[in-house]
């Protein structure tokens, strides 16, 4: 699995924290984002970065390394684009082990839309109980409830690009608020609000960027 580390993001919304980039072929074909439905990765700068995980990417084992050797209590994010380890719908399992090992005293985070299945359920559940907070990717607010119900770990869900406001609830009446940095100065570094696992609010993002209607579709 190829994987980029960047010690010191230039992403003014992640902010200056250490992030990853992990090849494509690491997104499942579950996600309705991806191959032309709104994907943000797709379009933009992240393109651009995305696109060079091959040439630039360190081996697994270096990537690892460069995680641990991270200050206890750092907070960095896995993934700006990408999934877990694996090809497809597959969660690898020893290298989700090998990431969770790297992360312990660390801040990590990440999202996946891994989660059609229960053995995708419990690799989540399993990584989440051992310190690596991994945010499960809903598609709408009925699909957010029903991840909630999962009990694997954290929920984000992908809202149209017309909501208006800072909050709104699920069907069930779980409360989800606006991601921060959709409409205020500030940055995943500042906020944290997606690291926090065991958090009762479901983060949302309002589709945004040159494809966002059919984000919305």
């Amino acid at each position: 699995m190829k994987t980029r580390f960047v010690e010191k993001s230039r992403n003014i919304k992640t902010g200056d924290i250490p992030v990853t980039t992990t090849e494509e072929k690491s997104c499942p074909p579950s996600c309705p984002l991806k191959g032309g439905g709104g994907c943000y990765a797709e379009y933009g700068p992240l393109k651009h970065r995305w696109a060079e995980v091959d040439a630039f990417a360190d081996n697994w084992s270096e990537t690892m390394a460069r995680i641990s050797d991270l200050p206890d209590g750092q907070i960095w994010r896995h993934n700006q684009a990408g999934d877990l380890p694996g090809v497809g719908e597959r969660i690898h399992k020893g290298k989700l082990s090998d990431l969770v090992k790297a992360n312990t005293g660390k801040r990590g985070f990440t999202y996946t839309h891994k989660t059609t299945t229960p053995a995708q359920l419990a690799s989540v559940k399993w990584a989440n109980e051992n310190g690596f907070t991994v945010n499960l990717s809903a598609n709408n607010l009925d699909h957010a409830d029903k991840l909630l119900a999962s009990g694997a770990g954290p929920v984000c869900v992908t809202l149209p690009h017309d909501f208006q406001g800072t909050k709104t609830e699920t069907p069930n009446g779980a409360l989800v608020r606006v991601c921060p940095a959709q409409y205020k100065e500030t940055s995943c570094k500042e906020c944290q609000l997606c690291q926090h696992q065991r958090r009762r609010v479901v983060v949302g993002f309002v589709g945004h960027g040159p494809a966002k209607r059919r984000v919305a579709a």
